[in-house]
């Protein structure tokens, strides 16, 4: 039944909610990861935490910079041992792509550097205003020819993109965020599906936060199970 990999987001600054998180999650039916963002890796104890981290994680730092700099971010995590994926921002371009590839290889042979597309919090309209004339399949295929040419392990993109994404590159690691299980708020997401959805469009793993975290979160992870193999 592990078959599905689940990241959870852990998107606190406060350590006990954090512990909780990771203990309550943890599933006989789900193979259930940790993710950490900026919130948790900024925090005064986030790194500390990470530092003596026992399981495999997620670091969702979206590094983008020029590659010199890009490149001086990763090597500082080469002491996160635990750490199995990292992402790093396509908007970066190829030759950042590339360059943190190379240099993951260096730090830890088991470390995924997984390129993010557009955010999940972004629209057709939202990517107008910025001053993008493609929309975002458009946008999300031209990201993934680039992360694929530079031989990162994986693209981050919504469900909704999910799929032609897989037709094109079929050996490529797909994950998505804005997952909701069925009947929860989007919140601040607006491309969103359920889990059951994005698996079956294909995806390598799902990234689900609020639906799993907020409120009962040993009652959500049932919910999370039954959803997906009931």
């Amino acid at each position: 039944m592990k078959n599905k990999t689940i990241f959870v987001a852990c998107d606190t600054s406060n350590l006990n909610k954090i512990k909780k998180i990771i203990d309550q999650t943890n599933s006989n039916k789900l193979k259930i990861i940790p993710k950490f963002g900026l919130q948790f890796f900024y925090s005064k104890n986030g790194r500390k935490f990470l530092e003596k981290f026992k399981k495999d994680f997620w670091l969702d730092l979206k590094i983008n910079d020029i590659p010199q700099t890009a490149l001086s971010a990763l090597d500082s995590l080469k002491d996160l041992k635990k750490c199995k994926y990292v992402t790093v921002h396509a908007n970066g371009g190829l030759e950042m792509l590339k360059s943190i590839k190379k240099k993951a290889k260096k730090i830890n042979k088991n470390l995924k550097v997984l390129g993010v597309t557009i955010l999940t919090s972004l629209n057709d309209k939202s990517l107008k205003e910025i001053g993008h004339t493609k929309n975002v399949k458009q946008l999300v295929l031209r990201q993934a020819a680039l992360i694929k040419k530079s031989g990162c392990d994986g693209i981050v993109c919504s469900a909704q993109e999910a799929m032609m994404v897989r037709k094109r590159y079929k050996n490529l690691l797909i994950i998505t965020p804005g997952i909701r299980l069925p009947g929860d708020n989007s919140n601040d997401q607006l491309r969103v599906m359920t889990p059951k959805q994005a698996f079956g469009n294909k995806v390598s793993g799902i990234v689900i936060g609020r639906s799993l975290t907020k409120g009962d979160i040993k009652n959500n992870t049932k919910k999370l199970a039954d959803h997906l193999y009931k």
